[in-house]
This record gives C-alpha cells, sequence and structure tokens, in this order.
C-alpha cells in the first residue's frame, strides 16, 4: 500500500475524536429540544429562522430549505406542522408584499432560548475540540 492509500494514525485519532465530539454535540441538542417540548427538526427550524443571516429573525421556506439543505416539500411539511403547534407564525415581507415569511411566535422564541441557553456547556466544548484540532493542524 503506497503512503497515498494510508491514513496515518493521528490523523484518523483527531478526526474520529472530531465526529465523535460532533455526534455528542447533536445527541445532546436533540435531548434539550425534547425537554423543551421541540423535536430535533423544530429546534433546527426555530434557529434558522432566528439566526437568519440578515439578522431579521425572519425566513422564507425557500431560505429554510437552502440551509437546511433539504428539499422544499419537505420544509414546507416542517413549517406547516410548526406554525400548527404555534412555535411560528407566518407573515408578509416588508419588502416584497408577495412573499411569505416565518417568524417565531413568543412561545417559540420561549423554548428556543430555553434550548439555547441549555446547550452552552456543550458548544463551548464544540469550540475546544475545534481549537485543538485547528492547533495541531498549525503545529
Amino acid at each position: 500500500m503506497s503512503d497515498e492509500e494510508r491514513l496515518d494514525t493521528a490523523t484518523a485519532v483527531r478526526v474520529a475524536a472530531l465526529r465523535e465530539t460532533l455526534r455528542a454535540f447533536l445527541r445532546e441538542s436533540e435531548l434539550i429540544a425534547q425537554e423543551n417540548g421541540l423535536t430535533p427538526r423544530r429546534h433546527l427550524l426555530l434557529l434558522m429562522i432566528k439566526g437568519a443571516p440578515d439578522g431579521s429573525e425572519r425566513a422564507t421556506i425557500t431560505e429554510l430549505a437552502s440551509r437546511l439543505r433539504l428539499a422544499q416539500t419537505t420544509v414546507s411539511d416542517l413549517v406547516r406542522r410548526t406554525e400548527e403547534a404555534g412555535l411560528i407564525a407566518r407573515g408578509r415581507s416588508p419588502d416584497d408584499g408577495r412573499l411569505a415569511v416565518l417568524r417565531l411566535t413568543a412561545e417559540g422564541e420561549r423554548r428556543l432560548a430555553r434550548s439555547v441557553r441549555q446547550h452552552a456547556g456543550e458548544r463551548r466544548r464544540l469550540g475546544r475540540m475545534l481549537r485543538a484540532l485547528d492547533a495541531d493542524e498549525k503545529g
């Protein structure tokens, strides 16, 4: 086997540790979402709306489909169910009245805020892991 076909053990250990940390982060996120009455997908949907890149705290279904990397029909179904649960509301875009935009309701905001606060420790842990990997790559 040539060197190009072989993965060195130190790299494999770092990549495995990263994957383990990412999986732990995602699993903890799922559990915290459930503790706050959210499915993991609803939690992610609320986060993507609140965390809109432009800071507007609003999103369209098309934007969400792109950011979540899901089919538009899948996102439409998720939005419908989340709206029925009273966690998001639909309105008209202030820039283009033909576009529907989604925003969090007070209940959606409350549940998301609680989830994000509870997840702070895992975000710090993930950050430490990423910094350590970055230092290893540079060193």
